[in-house]
């Protein structure tokens, strides 16, 4: 039945599920990258500050660099530079913050492109499946019937129908993808800030 709907869709199918499979990659690889870094931020921080107020500076760096987190990784860059100015170390953090979320939103520029096109290539079907259809009719003129009409309607139908099937999940998923990336950005501006003010008291006190 679907190899058969497939076929009636015409040429333009090719592209459309070409289109799904590498949207369905896309979707894939976004998804084992925030199921892998998935961690209590909150504890998380907590127990590096905590260790940072009593000086156990060497004890909160290693924690970093054995939490898979990106906020880890601003942590670890912000640590390595805090015996500096606090200016410089801010800076470093913001690097490296800046280049968690890119990294946290990498291939998304690729799959709303894809999303994009989906439903594009499927109004390109019905185009041409509606051309095919008038085609028919003027060739058989008054002796057309449904049957004549059929093909082209076929393909102007399964063509929509594909590209939006394949375009709506992928565009939520798409946000859905956007608004982690979103959220991290927003904890690692937090949570760095707090890291940031307690290293600056520490040097504080110490002077």
């Amino acid at each position: 039945m679907i190899p058969k709907i497939i076929a009636q869709g015409g040429w333009v199918m090719a592209p459309i599920i070409l289109g799904s499979v590498i949207a369905l990659t896309l979707v894939l690889e976004r998804l084992w990258y925030f199921l892998s870094i998935r961690s209590d931020l909150k504890r998380f921080s907590e127990e590096v500050l905590s260790m940072l107020r009593a000086g156990q500076i060497q004890e909160a760096f290693e924690s970093c660099q054995k939490t898979r987190h990106p906020l880890a990784r601003v942590f670890e860059a912000g640590l390595e530079h805090a015996d500096e100015e606090g200016a410089e170390m801010e800076r470093v953090m913001e690097r490296e913050g800046s280049r968690q979320v890119a990294h946290a939103e990498k291939n998304l520029n690729y799959l709303v492109v894809v999303v994009g096109i989906e439903p594009l290539l499927g109004f390109l079907g019905t185009i041409l499946g509606l051309i095919q259809a008038f085609m028919a009719w003027e060739k058989h003129s008054t002796s057309v019937t449904v049957s004549t009409l059929a093909a082209g309607i076929y393909q102007a139908m399964i063509t929509t129908a594909a590209g939006l099937l394949v375009a709506i999940p992928y565009f939520i998923l798409y946000h859905i993808f956007l608004n982690k990336a979103n959220n991290m950005a927003r904890e690692i501006n937090h949570y760095g800030d707090e890291l940031l003010s307690v290293v600056r008291k520490l040097k504080k006190e110490t002077v």
